[in-house]
């Protein structure tokens, strides 16, 4: 929030006491701890006033120095608080500094300034009147500024569909349910990167506010209320090793099983259906050779007025265990969908009530309203028997067959409550969807083995338990790009798996805009066809739909061995599957400010078509980039303008890359080792290039290697690879080879 009125003035009601001096510094021997006075002492009757700040200087990890200030330390420190891995590494402490792996955070000599080094650069600043402890009408806050200089560009945040760069923007880190369209968000993260080698993550779970370049235009100023703010300056350089370490410290993306990563049909939300409508839709595809992994029933598998109740509505499903036995012989996977809030008609609020699971008002009542459904409560999951209630519960609809969970919801969360364990109702307001995910995510995983959410809500941490999506959005071109922007942002948080509502979820889609949206939701990490009062079947719209639909569906197929490898990536490194264009190029300018387009991976690059005419403007890295469907050949640095027909979008694969291409293309969880094609793509002379195979279970099949060298390319394949293919792309004539198992062969590359 704003404090100040101009550069010269105060707002009116706020009394500012910024930090004046490091008066005192004493040396720990894994801190720094500075007594820092709001103003300057001259004399000893100087130390008889306040306020006096309290700032420690630490580090959790390598390369990563935390601040905490303090106003009143006295104050009890409230739940929730984020789960936060501290390494305890090893520390060099000065007498004004703190040294962690690269990264200094020193204080000035005079005054109050603290800098952060790294590499003999300062990358940022606290610098004089930042630091500070701030009353308005009374109503204590902790703020602190960070200098951000001329060129330097502000990402992340969560979940944002403004502008991608945030340079100007007032982010209120605040879950709303608020679609995709407007400053609201469903995912907020108090977490940013820049472009000059560093992150900042403020690790307050409660209602954060940041002024990015817009209270002072060289600044970063974020503000908590109470007396205590923390965050942690995490130095990278490259951006891939900021999320790397951002992730290290709140929790690494699970490894979704990879038949997550196929298409996925929903019923819709408001839409009539029944067994004999399912089935229609799943022999539809089955007809049309559309490959169809999992069937989703969104709302109306309950009864009206009882969400949620877990139970199948009997009047629609008469037998449904049996549907879905039936359903999975098809080979498909089964989801449903759920949120926390518990109508007063459902079957559960009365066990709810009587066992103490619901969350209360301060007087004890259980908090119930009518927003969304009538009579509504809300599971408090701060307390082990509701998350154990709610899981014996689900644990039922699993044993019927359903095999992941739509976790909607979680952003409409009061601040007028008493939780079970007593945290701070503002605090949890955010948090609360952790809970809700974590609850729903872990009885998957006990019960099958493996886990997948959908999950719409989220905070730090969350992306613990993937995956995640959009939110509703409108069918239109706009809705899509801002999606875009949406899920770039959020994959630079840290989340490595997000998908969306391919069409569109607000009204019916004209043909255009659905096979537009198909090529760019099967070109993200996960997809699914979804909608709010109409059915999204490919035949609804156009018999070129189903040809559009069942292309980039098989496509996303034969990609599988290349997508699972990087999904491998997210678990292990915290780098999203889906990468804003900075992630793999930080250093060229231009990628740094893109936003309609992304790389698939660290090989693909992918622009989707945003326009009725088809046409696209999309930048091209530098080197020579191949176009994975037509073999075009494109050189950058470059803007390219093309236009495109549906059964066609940029897709193009990086110089030096060996794609590894699946021998299946009816579904995305098969044995990738077998009949895999390499696909080898613009060599540099001595740069070796390699790939990896991954298996289902998400270790390493085995691994493809190219090197080459006086115009002849050495192929080198490794592990447990059998019927495999290497294609020289480029070679000419056109240059193959073939075989199985292990083998090391040169061949010849003109």
């Amino acid at each position: 929030m704003k404090f100040t009125d101009g550069n010269w003035l105060i707002r009116k009601g706020v009394s500012a006491h910024y930090a004046a001096e490091a008066h005192r510094i004493e040396r720990g021997e894994h801190e720094l701890k500075i007594l820092a006075p709001t103003w300057l002492v001259k004399h000893k009757t100087d130390t008889l006033q306040g306020p006096l700040l309290t700032v420690r200087l630490s580090s959790p990890m390598a390369d990563v120095v935390r601040v905490r200030a303090t106003h009143f330390e006295g104050n009890v420190q409230r739940a929730p608080q984020f789960e936060i891995q501290d390494e305890n590494p090893p520390v060099d402490i000065g007498d004004r500094s703190i040294t962690s792996g690269k990264l200094t955070a020193r204080l000035t000599e005079t005054g109050w300034e603290i800098e952060f080094v790294a590499d003999r650069q300062t990358i940022t600043r606290s610098p004089a009147k930042a630091l500070a402890y701030m009353l308005d009408e009374g109503r204590p806050y902790m703020q602190e500024q960070l200098s951000i200089g001329v060129g330097e560009n502000v990402y992340g945040l969560g979940e944002r569909f403004t502008a991608f760069v945030k340079n100007g923007q007032v982010v209120d880190i605040w879950n709303r349910d608020g679609g995709t369209n407007s400053e609201q968000a469903y995912k907020n993260i108090p977490f940013f990167m820049t472009n000059r080698g560093y992150g900042v993550f403020v690790n307050d779970p409660g209602p954060v506010s940041f002024e990015v370049a817009s209270e002072r235009s060289g600044r970063v100023g974020f503000s908590v209320p109470g007396e205590t703010l923390e965050y942690f300056v995490i130095y990278g350089p490259t951006p891939k090793e900021i999320l790397e370490k951002y992730t290290r410290l709140t929790g690494r993306p699970a490894l979704p099983p990879a038949w997550s990563f196929g298409l996925w049909l929903s019923t819709s939300f408001t839409t009539d259906y029944n067994e004999e409508t399912v089935t229609s839709f799943v022999q539809g595809m089955a007809d049309r050779d559309i490959p169809l992994s999992v069937f989703h029933f969104d709302c109306f598998w309950m009864r009206a007025f009882h969400w949620t109740d877990l139970v199948w509505d009997p009047a629609v499903f008469s037998e449904p265990k049996a549907m879905l036995a039936r359903m999975h012989e098809r080979g498909l996977k089964i989801c449903v969908w759920i949120n926390p809030y518990i109508a007063q008609a459902s079957r559960l609020f009365e066990e709810g009530r009587e066992g103490g699971f619901l969350l209360k008002k301060p007087n004890g009542d259980v908090l119930q309203g009518d927003e969304w459904q009538p009579g509504m409560a809300l599971v408090d999951f701060t307390n082990p028997a509701a998350c154990a209630w709610f899981q014996e519960r689900l644990s039922e609809l699993i044993d019927d067959g359903v095999d992941a969970l739509k976790t909607d919801f979680g952003e409409r969360i009061p601040t007028d409550v008493a939780y079970f364990d007593g945290s701070d109702p503002v605090r949890m307001h955010n948090y609360y969807t952790l809970l809700y995910n974590r609850c729903v995510y872990e009885v998957l995983k006990r019960k099958k083995g493996e886990a997948v959410l959908f999950a719409r809500s989220a905070t730090t941490g969350g992306q613990q338990y993937p995956i995640h999506w959009g939110g509703d959005c409108y069918t239109e071109y706009g809705a899509m790009a801002e999606s875009l922007r949406g899920g770039l942002s959020l994959g630079l948080c840290g989340f490595g798996f997000w998908s969306h509502d391919i069409g569109g979820f607000e009204g019916l889609p004209p043909a255009a805009i659905y096979k537009r949206w198909v090529a760019f939701g099967l070109l993200s990490s996960h997809s699914r066809l979804h909608g709010s009062s109409s059915y999204r079947v490919p035949w609804n719209y156009d018999d070129e739909a189903c040809d559009v639909l069942r292309f980039f569906t098989q496509l996303k197929c034969r990609l599988m061995p290349y997508l699972f490898s990087m999904a491998m990536q997210a678990r292990d490194r915290g780098v999203p599957v889906m990468r804003a264009m900075l992630l793999e190029f930080p250093d060229d300018p231009t990628c740094q400010l893109l936003d309609r387009q992304y790389m698939l991976g660290d090989s693909l690059l992918v622009a989707p078509v945003f326009s009725e005419e088809g046409e696209v403007e999309f930048f091209v890295p530098e080197g020579r980039w191949t176009s994975l469907l037509d073999g075009r050949v494109l050189t950058g640095p470059g803007w390219v303008r093309e236009t495109h027909g549906f059964m066609s979008v940029p897709l193009l694969v990086r110089p030096g890359t060996i794609l590894a291409l699946g021998g299946v293309d009816d579904r995305p969880d098969y044995d990738y080792a077998q009949g895999v094609t390499f696909e080898v793509y613009e060599l540099q002379e001595g740069v070796q290039a390699s790939c990896s195979v991954p298996t289902l279970r998400g270790d390493l099949a085995g691994s493809c290697s190219a090197l080459l060298q006086d115009g002849r390319v050495h192929v080198e394949i490794e592990g447990r690879i059998v019927n495999w293919t290497v294609r020289l792309n480029g070679a000419n004539p056109p240059t193959s080879a073939s075989g199985s198992g292990p083998t090391s062969r040169t061949v010849p590359f003109l």
